[in-house]
């Protein structure tokens, strides 16, 4: 999902496509890995990352790391308050920091950062049950769910590019 969140929130074409990963256990298929990072590069310049992995040789830190950068400035879901192992750690930010690139002149930033609190959020189950309802109203309603069509798609391009591009080591363009 925090794929589609890129797309959504860029509202522009995924352009390429780098990845890195590792196989670090032998739980898993050879052709398999348990570690990864991509990061896609979109037509308006914005750029996001997404780096995952599983296994007891995963950081505590590095377990959830999503940023979007674009050229109006970042937000980064931080302030992680659970650990790796449950699904809430998974599903639930914390917060959200947006961060703006407009400069002073003297080149100080013109905007503090602000933080997003979200620690009200919906938890996975009720998450599940708000996209549920949602479907539900669009079928009822015809909502126009074009938008949501284009994004699923490059999502899924974006993921597919970023696995043949760990397997190739070469950057993806789409």
């Amino acid at each position: 999902h925090y794929v589609d969140m890129m797309c959504l929130m860029t509202q522009s074409r995924p352009v390429s496509v780098n990845a890195i990963g590792a196989r670090l256990t032998d739980e898993i298929a050879p052709d398999q890995y348990n570690y990864g990072q991509l990061q896609v590069r979109f037509e308006d310049g914005s750029v996001g990352w997404y780096e995952a992995g599983w296994g007891p040789m995963m950081s505590e830190e590095a377990f959830f790391i999503k940023d979007v950068i674009g050229p109006k400035g970042s937000v980064s879901i931080s302030d992680r308050k659970t650990d790796s192992p449950n699904i809430e750690g998974h599903t639930k930010t914390g917060g959200l920091r947006l961060h703006f690139s407009t400069l002073n002149p003297d080149g100080s930033f013109a905007r503090k950062d602000e933080w997003v609190d979200t620690s009200d959020e919906p938890d996975h189950d009720t998450l599940c049950l708000l996209e549920q309802q949602f479907l539900l109203r669009a079928i009822r309603e015809d909502l126009d769910l074009s938008q949501h069509l284009n994004d699923a798609v490059n999502s899924l391009k974006i993921v597919l590019a970023a696995d043949r591009a760990f397997r190739t080591g070469q950057t993806v363009y789409l």
